[in-house]
């Protein structure tokens, strides 16, 4: 009988279901209006984008400008989260690239066709077989980049990937460390 008498106890109860107003909660009996949000709070999805697919972002503009504390900390991303598929030097050079089909960063048409835009929105959004590497719809993965570390890595893979050397010298390498 103790054992039930605790869970009647008032710390059974719900977080949610304390004393409170609840925003677009109606406040009183015969109130209109809800009450409104709290000034400058953010939803719980995200904060609202227009871009919900990967052809959405064609378009975009990188707003990180080149500079070689950008290249370097897209490096370093490309590195941890890209190299795994597109090989350390994106030439889909790594052990799982036939099985998976990730493309060659380097050719022409990676470098010259795909738009600064799209790059960004496929690494969010993911493709093909490449997962999503951006926050979408308040689904948080561990992977997730933010939205500057992924133009960091749109820098990197458009003005500097190319002129990696095949094989990362040991300086190179250390330098990639986090």
């Amino acid at each position: 009988m103790l054992p039930a008498l605790a869970f009647a106890w008032p710390w059974s109860q719900d977080m949610m279901n304390q004393p409170s107003t609840k925003p677009q909660e109606l406040p009183a009996p015969n109130a209109t209006a809800p009450v409104p949000f709290p000034a400058r709070s953010i939803p719980t999805q995200g904060i609202p984008t227009k871009y919900s697919k990967r052809e959405d972002t064609q378009e975009l503009k990188n707003p990180i400008p080149v500079s070689d504390e950008s290249i370097q900390k897209g490096r370093v991303l490309f590195r941890i989260i890209c190299a795994a598929c597109h090989g350390l030097t994106g030439k889909a050079d790594s052990p799982v690239t036939d099985k998976i089909g990730a493309i060659n960063l380097t050719e022409e048409y990676a470098q010259k066709q795909l738009t600064e835009g799209w790059i960004f929105g496929t690494i969010t959004f993911g493709g093909a077989v490449m997962p999503a590497y951006g926050v979408t719809h308040g689904n948080v993965g561990s992977n997730d980049l933010s939205v500057e570390e992924r133009w960091h890595v749109v820098n990197y893979v458009r003005h500097a990937l190319v002129n990696e050397p095949a094989t990362p010298t040991a300086q190179q390498a250390a330098a990639a460390q986090p």
